[in-house]
């Protein structure tokens, strides 16, 4: 295949100077993808990790669901806040150095939680574990992308955003069984030195040069900047309507999804009376469904959506349906497999969501700063989500109960529905404005 001749973006944010060799190799762009999909799974094991020992914090040092929740709910905090400014400067200063000091960060971080010996100096260690992982989903997949050809895009994004339900499940389910045959402190052990070795093993294969290199030719379309140099400005991000609601509705729609993989251990511990490992292997089969959900979701929205992109909108708004009814329908019953049943569905479509937004959010955004949309996404993602679920409802449970809790978070899916239903109305002037903004004459 022949390579462009047009200046491109190369890993690093700064223009090639011209035609490079063809020295792509077939197994390099996978090992890239193995080793980034192997960092964010140490993220999001690190991250939920906590869920799993969150009835051991709670017995010794006596902490409040409020309390417990803040621990989880202060990463994603950071995250929302961090994701864009960082995912900015990595594209600047080289997108492999700030992955590697990423992955350091968190894992530091979590070896910090491992000594913590009070809730305040958990809380701060967590609080680093935030700052660490704020931009590595949206500044990984830019790396994974660049040596992928756009046609496998779609399915690439979708795994990869997987991929944090995956980390989630092995966090949680390892770290209960090692909390109760060795101790909580060794579950946060185990998990930063999983992230130190294998950001060890990137540091090693993953170099900018060799990104260069295996950079994936794209489409003339496709390219991110085109031949006269022209960038869209970083406020084309915030004036697309369209972009706008599905920035909304991707957060909303992920916020119960966030309620199950904090709340389902400490659910499956306090209402079917399993002891902390059994209750986090339960609750990582819950969110396993979450993250196989968003695959098959994504798949089954790319099949949809072939002819007619705004099919893409509407399949976001039925998997919420599907997961408003039978969530809210199951923390109604009692305690039991019709439960365990109507759980298992709506966790497969809790997140089932996510991949739509995603295609919109890249549909509608121009080339040049489409990874600063991704990221923007992902700031609504945890502000608007994985932020705001487990806090409000460990601040609910301390009121009213973690059953009654979680009888009220699927709610938020109609603000959801209500945010995706009017992006769809508005995606042709979103086309209309995206057009206007990549025609020379509207420059």
């Amino acid at each position: 295949m022949g390579l462009p001749t047009s200046p491109v973006e190369n890993p690093t944010g700064t223009p090639a100077a011209g035609p490079r060799p063809h020295t792509r190799s077939r197994t390099y762009p996978w090992i890239v993808f193995a080793l980034t999909f192997g960092l964010l799974l140490s993220d999001y094991m690190s991250r939920q990790v906590l869920s799993a020992v969150f009835p051991f914090l709670k017995s010794e040092w006596a902490l409040s669901d409020s309390q417990l929740a803040s621990l989880t709910s202060i990463v994603a905090l950071m995250v929302g806040l961090l994701t864009l400014p960082l995912s900015l400067l990595a594209d600047r200063w080289g997108r492999v150095k700030s992955l590697v000091l990423m992955a350091v960060l968190w894992s530091a971080a979590t070896l910090l939680c491992a000594v913590a010996s009070n809730f305040e100096q958990m809380l701060g260690a967590r609080f680093l574990v935030g700052v660490g992982e704020a931009a590595y989903g949206s500044v990984g997949i830019a790396v994974v992308l660049s040596v992928f050809a756009p046609r496998v895009h779609a399915s690439l994004s979708g795994a990869f955003m997987a991929g944090g339900s995956f980390g989630s499940v092995i966090g949680v389910a390892l770290g209960g069984v090692i909390a109760v045959h060795l101790s909580w402190r060794w579950s946060f052990a185990a998990m930063a030195v999983f992230g130190l070795i294998l950001v060890a093993l990137f540091r090693t294969l993953v170099t900018e040069r060799r990104l260069a290199e295996n950079a994936a030719d794209e489409h003339p379309r496709q390219t991110a900047t085109p031949p006269d140099g022209f960038r869209a400005p970083v406020s084309s991000l915030f004036t697309n309507p369209a972009v706008l609601f599905a920035y909304i509705g991707g957060g909303l729609q992920i916020f119960t999804a966030a309620v199950l993989l904090s709340w389902t251990p400490s659910y499956f511990n306090r209402y079917y009376g399993l002891a902390p490992d059994k209750a986090g292997a339960a609750a990582s089969i819950v969110v396993l469904l979450v993250g196989s959900g968003m695959v098959v979701c994504g798949i089954i929205t790319d099949r949809l959506g072939r002819h007619d992109i705004t099919r893409k909108w509407t399949a976001a708004v039925v998997f919420c349906i599907i997961a408003l009814v039978c969530l809210l329908t199951a923390f109604r019953l009692e305690a039991g497999p019709a439960q365990l049943v109507l759980i298992g569905i709506g966790a497969f479509f809790s997140a089932g969501s996510s991949g739509p937004t995603a295609a919109m959010v890249a549909n509608l955004t121009h080339t040049s700063v489409r990874a600063s949309a991704m990221g923007t996404l992902t700031v609504a993602n945890n502000l608007l989500g994985l932020a705001l679920g487990p806090f409000v409802v460990g601040i609910l449970a301390d009121r009213l109960g973690l059953r009654e809790a979680l009888q009220l978070s699927p709610l938020v899916y109609l603000a959801a529905i209500a945010a995706l239903l009017a992006g769809k109305r508005l995606h042709p002037a979103g086309l209309r404005k995206l057009l206007a903004l990549s025609t020379p004459v509207a420059r």
